[in-house]
């Protein structure tokens, strides 16, 4: 028996299976099960005494024994870690989440103002490099998933007693706290550079529904001028008093209206393409792009594509938050990475649409945001309505990515001081022409107003939509997407260096880091060109 069952072991940890080792109840007193990624190996007739042992062979080994309606979890030495009340709470979480509410919580992370730059992307690179390039982020996008989805347990990835229910927890457990807090700075400044854009972007489709409306009272050659500062310190005064709201982060309903609103907008932008198409009658663009007065311009407009390409896809931020609302069996990890592989199909789909049905309509004057570019006039209800459907996902959006930096301060504020009244303490306000009252809190007064106020004048000195977003885009795309996932990964299946495997990631990663500075220049050059004219 134990011949058998070293060489089954063996056998798997030559395909680099992780292993599970069950001895469970049978006819003849148990059966010894050996799980791996191979496949599963079964042996009859070992001694009913519900004893685990650990084979020593230097490989990440989990073992569960398993008698009737007793379970107990048991690690070998080489595998040892610690178990808290955090995580025995985690085990007693009730998870309901299934494939089709992880897709539907994938896509409504990644479709974004992002979809609104796809088609100004594919005009910068043409067709012939347009929608390959869209292919090959999805595919990365799509790697980079698959391995971080293993890192949601450990030590085993599917039976793992360990849950890692956030991606700045499971960059902790696997690389340390000092990776963790460089991960917490890329990580926040990522939100706070969503909210710059968001604050652009809400300014330029308030402009596009006056400019509509103008063009559609006086004609398409009239003067419609506006300005976006305004419009920025209007969405800045909004923010600062929804910042305010109570429980705020709790309303779920703001998810499922961001969500709504993303796909009305999305659609009817990708409606308005082929219509214009169609009308047409002929297929614009060129192959090698919208053309540049030299060469080195060209080169900048390509890289700053791709920028605007990689900030539409990644969503590794908040995988695993989504993998840890899953119920099992089947394993998360595995419901997981057919989640996100039909995720990334779905939305590739759709900015192949988005992006090519831009491009075919207007080409080489495609404009930088589909919906405010003023390719199209008609019907100037429906572009209103996009536009407002743009405006009420980014009011949302903006709260949804401000509030992780709120909790963030204002909890680090309040452990540091916990005597302080002006941190901790709370005044009761009462609302004009209301008996309601509003508990009201100076540090979060001060501090989300400040916030807002350095979110919305960084864009207001830099209202350069494209160029914003591809710096976004490169700056975020190689460190969080690739880099954390793919270290995470090694240290999760003790991947030796120097083998293949090993080689193989290290040069996705590599190339990856190239492409994401390539695009960082670009975007970096087009954003200061932009502020000199």
């Amino acid at each position: 028996m134990m011949t058998l069952t070293l060489f089954a072991t063996i056998l798997l940890f030559l395909v680099d299976a992780p292993l599970l080792i069950l001895f469970q109840p049978s006819d003849s007193g148990c059966q010894l099960c050996i799980h791996g990624n191979a496949g599963e190996i079964r042996f009859g007739g070992c001694n009913n005494n519900n004893e685990v042992c650990s084979i020593g062979l230097g490989y990440p080994v989990t073992l569960r024994a398993s008698m009737g309606d007793y379970t107990e979890d048991h690690q070998s030495p080489l595998v040892q870690c610690s178990h808290s009340s955090d995580e025995e709470s985690q085990e007693l979480t009730h998870r309901t989440g299934t494939i089709w509410t992880a897709i539907a919580h994938i896509i409504t992370g990644v479709m974004g103002a992002g979809v609104l730059s796809l088609a100004w992307s594919l005009a910068q690179l043409g067709w012939l490099f347009g929608p390959p390039a869209i292919i090959i982020f999805a595919a990365v996008t799509g790697v980079s998933n698959s391995i971080l989805s293993d890192c949601y347990r450990s030590p085993h990835p599917e039976y793992g007693a360990h849950r890692h229910v956030s991606f700045l927890q499971a960059v902790r457990f696997f690389l340390g706290e000092k990776k963790q807090r460089i991960c917490a700075v890329l990580l926040n400044e990522s939100l706070f550079g969503n909210d710059i854009a968001y604050t652009i972007a809400t300014a330029t489709s308030i402009r596009a529904i006056l400019k509509s409306n103008c063009y559609h009272k006086q004609g398409h050659d009239a003067d419609c001028r506006y300005e976006d500062n305004i419009y920025m310190l209007l969405f800045g005064l909004v923010q600062i008093v929804m910042s305010q709201i109570p429980n705020f982060h709790d309303m779920a309903w703001l998810s499922v209206v961001a969500a709504i609103m993303s796909f009305a907008y999305s659609t009817i932008g990708v409606g308005l393409g082929f219509a214009k198409v169609i009308e047409n009658g002929e297929i614009m663009g060129s192959i090698g792009g919208v053309p540049a007065t030299s060469a080195i311009d060209k080169v900048w407009l390509v890289f700053q594509g791709l920028g605007d390409i990689a900030f539409a896809y990644p969503y590794s931020i908040i995988l695993l938050e989504i993998q840890d609302t899953l119920k099992s069996p089947p394993s998360e990890t595995k419901t997981m990475k057919k989640a996100s592989m039909s995720a990334i199909m779905i939305t590739t789909f759709f900015y192949m649409c988005c992006g090519s049905f831009g491009y075919a309509a207007f080409g080489s004057n495609t404009p930088g945001n589909i919906l405010s570019g003023f390719g199209f006039y008609e019907p100037y209800w429906l572009l209103d309505l996009a536009n407002a459907c743009v405006v009420l996902h980014l009011v949302g959006g903006y709260q949804i990515f401000s509030q992780p930096i709120y909790a963030l301060v204002e909890t680090w504020f309040s452990k540091s001081y916990p005597d302080s009244e002006f941190v901790n303490g709370f005044y009761r306000v009462k609302l004009p022409l209301s008996e309601a009252t509003f508990h009201v809190n100076l540090l979060r007064l001060c501090f989300r107003t400040f916030y807002v106020v350095t979110t919305t004048g960084i864009a207001m000195l830099f209202p350069y939509f494209n160029q914003v977003l591809g710096v976004l885009g490169a700056l975020n795309f190689w460190s969080l997407t690739i880099y954390f996932p793919v270290e995470m990964y090694f240290v999760q299946r003790r991947i030796v260096p120097w083998t293949t495997k090993w080689v193989a990631l290290r040069t996705f990663s590599l190339v990856c880091f190239l492409v994401s500075v390539l695009a960082f220049i670009g975007s970096l050059q087009g954003l200061i060109s932009a502020r000199l004219r």
